[in-house]
């Protein structure tokens, strides 16, 4: 590669580029090659797609991030990566304030426009602060990268550096759930209503919930992911976002994950808005949703609805996210809830229902309202702590309830 990142990239500068889709591949990659004569910076990361960063590259490239999210979950096990515990929310207005240094922005940008300038493409997120505190500013141009118009367009005159390269962004297939997830999916449709809005996350187990809401009508988005599930949605005239007052008539997400497929349905699509997540996790914005519905998942729930989705003992395994955000704002939507789904059972045959949390709190129990396992729902809304354990262990794991019924008999709420 001819480009030559010591131009422009300074010792002990700090280098941000996007999440998943966001990421641009030969960049990275040059950054990798040439950290040895870079004399050693420091990245921030949120969640991977790629396994271009690796541990060994921690010889010359500080790394710090939001957890053990997607590919990173290999630099997070093997302790290069120093987590910060913050809420996805706060992530654009930590960079804006430059409480997370960006000296450098990478970008992953399509072609200009017709005005010269540049969407942000399949990841918005907090990349538009990035650019606003970043010295330099340095894009790989795709023909492959969709033009998501919208929040903060670039103009060529920002770029301080470009490289045009014939790559795609990293695509997602779509995940296939398994017969407990699809069990699952029918769980949490059944409590969601037509005309809801509804979040949700990346993996197999979202995939089952949008598949199961097939038959609703007039659905809205308002989610940190957009991927292949949602635009089928979108296709099939479930997702309107008709009775949406907000953004009416619009998806609204930060960020595009999925296929190319999905990059090519959202190219200059005017039902799909990428937004900043100063604007898709803000509060304030949030409140503005009747019937918000936040479908998270989690690694552990515990006897009193606690959730942890970020470590199982001393691994790494996730990270605090946007679960927290979506989650407070749909416990106290008119009309909406906050629930959290899982497997009863985790691969290892353990319970996921269990009497304590082997990891952190990412998600209070006042902010959860439903949790749904393959074995049917807790609605703990209006519960007593007793009653809340008690639903609790009815979902969870037939050989998993005696242990958890003594436990809650040795520690009483």
């Amino acid at each position: 590669m001819s480009l030559d990142l010591a131009r422009h990239i300074r010792p002990g500068d700090h280098i941000l580029w996007g999440q998943v889709t966001g990421e641009p591949p030969s960049l990275v990659e040059a950054l990798v090659e040439q950290r040895a004569a870079l004399g050693g910076v420091g990245v921030f990361l949120g969640t991977g797609l790629a396994r271009v960063l690796r541990p060994e590259h921690a010889d010359h490239i500080a790394m710090r991030g939001l957890g053990g999210l997607g590919t990173f979950r290999a630099l997070a096990s093997a302790g290069v990566l120093e987590v910060l515990p913050v809420h996805g929310g706060q992530v654009h207005r930590m960079i804006a304030a430059g409480e997370i240094r960006c000296d450098v922005a990478l970008l992953l940008l399509p072609p200009a426009d017709e005005a010269g300038t540049h969407s942000l493409g399949p990841c918005v997120d907090y990349m538009d602060a990035g650019v606003a505190r970043a010295r330099t500013v340095i894009a790989e141009i795709s023909p492959h990268v969709p033009d998501t118009g919208g929040h903060a367009r670039i103009p060529a005159a920002r770029l301080d550096a470009v490289w045009h390269s014939d790559r795609s962004p990293y695509l997602l297939p779509r995940a296939q759930p398994s017969a407990v997830e699809r069990a699952i999916g029918a769980h949490v449709a059944a409590l969601i209503p037509d005309g809801a809005t509804i979040q949700t996350g990346l993996g197999a187990l979202p995939e089952a919930v949008l598949a199961a809401l097939t038959h609703h009508r007039d659905l809205g988005l308002h989610s940190g992911i957009l991927g292949d599930g949602a635009m089928a949605l979108m296709r099939a005239g479930v997702i309107t976002n008709a009775r949406k007052p907000l953004d009416p008539g619009i998806s609204v997400t930060t960020t595009l994950v999925g296929s190319a497929e999905l990059h090519r349905f959202a190219h200059r699509n005017a039902a799909i808005a990428l937004k900043p997540s100063s604007h898709t996790h803000n509060e304030v914005v949030l409140a503005q949703l009747p019937c918000l519905f936040a479908i998270n998942a989690a690694a552990e729930v515990d006897l009193t609805g606690q959730v942890n989705a970020e470590r199982i003992g001393a691994n790494v395994i996730g990270g605090v996210g946007g679960q927290a955000d979506f989650a407070r704002a749909a416990a106290r939507s008119l009309g909406g809830a906050s629930i959290i789904a899982l497997p009863a059972t985790a691969s290892d045959g353990s319970s996921r229902i269990v009497a304590r949390l082997s990891g952190p709190v990412t998600t209070p129990r006042s902010d959860v309202d439903v949790v749904v396992t393959e074995l049917g729902l807790a609605d703990l809304r209006g519960a007593s702590e007793r009653e809340r354990a008690r639903r609790i262990i009815a979902v969870a794991a037939p050989a998993a309830r005696e242990d958890l019924e003594r436990a809650l008999k040795e520690n009483p709420p």
